[in-house]
């Protein structure tokens, strides 16, 4: 076994807002962040989502969208966000 240190790596990124998701699905996400489809006693509304290499990943309010090294999109939640990056410069 051997323990590896990531490679600094310079990141774009902005705090979610309405504009800069790929699709919305009619929906809810619980109190887990997981998509629960609608049925007869769940209200539903539109759940923003991204595209990743993984497939759909819903945002939530808050979600941090990084760029990564290739363009690839993915939302992070803010609190592991602070913990992985620092702000190199702003844009």
């Amino acid at each position: 076994m051997a323990l590896y240190k990531k490679k600094p790596v310079i990141i774009e990124a902005e705090q979610y807002k309405p504009g800069i998701e790929d699709g919305f699905d009619y929906g809810n996400l619980g109190d887990e962040g997981f998509m629960h489809l609608p049925d007869d006693d769940i209200a539903g509304y539109n759940v923003p989502f991204i595209k990743t290499l993984e497939g759909k990943h819903y945002i939530t309010e808050g979600d941090m969208i990084i760029t990564g090294v290739k363009g690839e999109r993915y939302p992070c939640k803010v609190d592991i966000f602070e913990m992985t990056y620092e702000k190199f410069e702003d844009i």
